[in-house]
């Protein structure tokens, strides 16, 4: 189903990081993210609700927006 709030969502196994994509352009790096959290956000119903209750802080994150900017 389509967020509202989240565009994208990736997930690396190999270093578990969690890249979420918001629709304002914003790009995180979610770290140490383990991979049944993962695929449950990828599953979520609701990726909004997911992600404030599973997410948000409670992982170490990095803002790399600026990283993929123009």
């Amino acid at each position: 189903m389509p967020s509202s709030v989240i565009r994208f969502v990736r997930y690396a196994p190999a270093t578990r990081e969690l890249k979420v994509t918001f629709v304002s352009g914003r790009l995180y790096v979610y770290e140490d993210v383990p991979p049944e959290v993962a695929a449950a956000f990828k599953a979520a119903r609701s990726k909004g609700t997911f992600f404030n209750q599973e997410i948000r802080d409670r992982y170490v994150y990095r803002d790399i927006t600026h990283e993929y900017a123009g």
